[in-house]
């Protein structure tokens, strides 16, 4: 099922993120996927991170309790230089594909001074039983719920 939930979010950049070059470090860009993933799906559940407000995409919204997710895939493609900047990039992630145990995540980072595209990628994430570690189905409502 091929799905179009999309969010826009701000990620910063760190000092840390900077090459010697005074670009982002490529591998820096998975540390702001995971970044941009948070910000639209929220902090994973029993990670101890406490209450807050609800994400702007609930990736977990009707799974049975005690399931979670876990990145079985990451593809970067990287499309113009990104510089380090002291303005955040603009990124919008997209939940593009429903399959029967994972979504296909995608996202789109520009910069955040002249809106250029600098990278697309696509994550892939695995629901899991936390008990066994064994995929788990996605349900016929939850496939709506994330289909928008």
């Amino acid at each position: 099922m091929t799905a179009s939930r999309s969010v826009e979010v701000r990620i910063p950049l760190r000092w840390a993120d900077m090459d010697a070059y005074g670009h982002v470090n490529n591998i820096a860009v998975v540390q702001l996927l995971e970044e941009a993933r948070v910000a639209a799906f929220g902090v994973p559940a029993n990670t101890g991170a406490g209450g807050g407000q609800a994400p702007p995409i609930d990736l977990l919204e009707g799974v049975a309790p005690g399931v979670r997710t876990f990145i079985s895939e990451h593809t970067v493609k990287y499309r113009a230089q990104m510089p380090y900047r002291p303005v955040p990039l603009r990124v919008v992630v997209s939940v593009d594909a429903v399959k029967a145990a994972s979504v296909h995540v995608d996202y789109a980072l520009h910069d955040g001074v002249d809106d250029t595209l600098c990278a697309t990628a696509t994550s892939v994430m695995v629901f899991v039983d936390g008990q066994t570690g064994r995929p788990v189905r996605i349900s016929p409502e939850q496939r709506a719920a994330l289909a928008g």
